[in-house]
């Protein structure tokens, strides 16, 4: 499938930033609850009054080993932090203690589907930083007023290679860093918090030609935005090099209202920030005995579930990576596959009707386990694999059962009259019956018409009211049409 794009190649990088789930800040002890009174959670430190001075945050450290080891990448030993600066009024110190040169990640890989193709992403690096405050503009007639409360928070800077090429590619990789940093618990993922916030960096070229020019959208705070933004600044760019016109680097912001992207400032590089190392930091040292004992801590990541489900359920690849989306889909997953014996019939079912409504904005997956617990899906399941139930039926034993939460599922199959038919004689009856009233049909069967067969099984289920076991009417009807 071609990549291209009005015969230009699309070239993204990302530049998450994830707010770490601290309780206090990455260089004081203010907390980072969200949505306080402004300005009442900023210490001396966050205002960076004289003489106060910056103490890490352990905590924060540790979330950033956590990623690291999520994602495989290189933990340093030896980290410095250092002063990035630049002047804005939310900016209370007048630089950003962030980390250059040897960031604390370096390296490592997400990996996803598009599709059921499989992509990669490289990353450059992941690095501590603070996070400024915020301007406020909408509460104020000709004016703007400075909130401190987010000054210090600590995020997690994580870059990535130029390695997507479509705006699907890019939405991809960023729902799938999203479930790391939320499945290993050091972020709470939340867009519209700003907790989990996405710059794209876009430019186009034509296949072979050196990097273009590129423009970073700021802010990205949610999925649909982010495709939105990005599909439009590649519309934007190429029209701009069609014209003759030449791409300036950029900062833009994402107008949802008008669906375009809109500069904002010209884009500084590295140098423009006079990064230094910060004199009141001291380097970060990590020890090997702290990254192991960070590594036996953590839960078990999505890839090694995933991995584990090929092998002890069977699934597909796909499906294994399907089910790991989020912790509570996967448990929900084993237990109904454990208790069921029936891990193909749960994966189809987890897939198709409980995702179904999760999608469809029904319910979450943990209103789904409230509502329907692993053990009355494992039910339905059983049935099915029973032979008691078809599969179109158990359908309408889920929705009974989901809108009657007391209802077990032999009283669900029972009320709506669904449970198969499995005696023999009975069936074989209805088989007669339907032989001798369609000739026709038995005619063309017999003269090698397999779609005449289709039909005699379709009046067979249909005398019997959708109750018969539809491999059962299979099976006895060509032992009864056999010459």
């Amino acid at each position: 499938m071609s990549r291209l794009i009005q015969g230009y190649e699309v070239v993204i990088g990302f530049e998450t930033h994830a707010q770490l789930s601290t309780q206090s800040k990455i260089f004081s002890r203010a907390p980072t609850a969200f949505g306080a009174e402004p300005n009442t959670q900023a210490c001396p430190v966050d205002l960076a009054l004289p003489g106060t001075l910056p103490v890490m945050n352990k905590g924060a450290v540790e979330r950033a080993i956590e990623f690291g080891l999520a994602v495989n990448a290189h933990i340093a030993p030896r980290s410095i932090f250092a002063r990035k600066n630049y002047f804005y009024p939310d900016l209370p110190k007048g630089y950003q203690i962030s980390q250059y040169e040897i960031p604390v990640v370096q390296g490592g890989v997400v990996e996803f589907y598009l599709g059921d193709e499989k992509r990669s992403v490289r990353l450059v690096r992941a690095h501590l930083e603070e996070d400024a405050g915020k301007s406020l503009h909408e509460d104020f007639v000709g004016q703007s007023g400075i909130d401190l409360n987010r000054a210090g928070t600590p995020l997690l800077e994580i870059v990535t290679e130029p390695d997507m090429r479509s705006s699907d590619e890019a939405v991809a990789y960023a729902k799938e860093l999203h479930k790391i940093v939320t499945w290993i618990g050091i972020c709470d993922g939340n867009m519209q918090e700003g907790s989990f916030r996405c710059d794209a960096n876009v430019s186009v070229r034509k296949p072979g030609a050196p990097l273009g020019t590129r423009r970073e959208i700021k802010n990205l705070n949610s999925f649909k935005f982010m495709q939105q933004a990005i599909d439009y600044e590649i519309r934007w760019q190429i029209e701009e090099i069609e014209d003759g016109r030449a791409i300036g680097q950029a900062t833009v912001l994402f107008d949802p209202d008008t669906g375009e992207t809109r500069s904002m400032r010209t884009k500084e590089d590295a140098a423009d920030y006079r990064y230094f190392p910060d004199p009141d930091l001291p380097p970060l040292v990590i020890a090997p005995e702290w990254v192991e004992r960070v590594r036996s801590e953590m839960a078990e990541l999505p890839r090694t579930m995933a991995t584990r489900f090929l092998k002890d359920y069977g699934l597909s690849e796909y499906d294994a990576t399907t089910l790991t989306q989020t912790k509570e889909m996967a448990a929900f997953f084993e237990e109904v596959a454990k208790t069921s014996g029936q891990p193909k019939l749960a994966s189809n079912w987890i897939m198709g009707e409980v995702s179904r409504r999760i999608n469809n904005g029904e319910a979450s997956m943990l209103a789904v386990q409230n509502r329907f617990t692993p053990r009355r899906l494992a039910d339905i399941i059983r049935h099915i694999a029973d032979g008691n139930i078809s599969n179109n039926a158990a359908k309408k034993v889920f929705d009974e059962m989901w809108n009657d939460t007391s209802l077990e599922a032999d009283a669900a199959i029972e009320r709506l009259g669904l449970k198969q038919m499995n005696d023999t004689g009975a069936l074989e009856k209805i088989i007669d019956e339907v032989i001798a009233a369609n000739p026709d049909n038995v005619a063309q069967f017999k003269a090698g018409k397999d779609k005449a067969f289709n039909a005699l099984v379709g009046q067979a289920m249909k005398a019997s009211k959708g109750k018969a076991n539809p491999s059962q009417v299979n099976e006895l009807l060509k032992k009864k049409l056999a010459p």
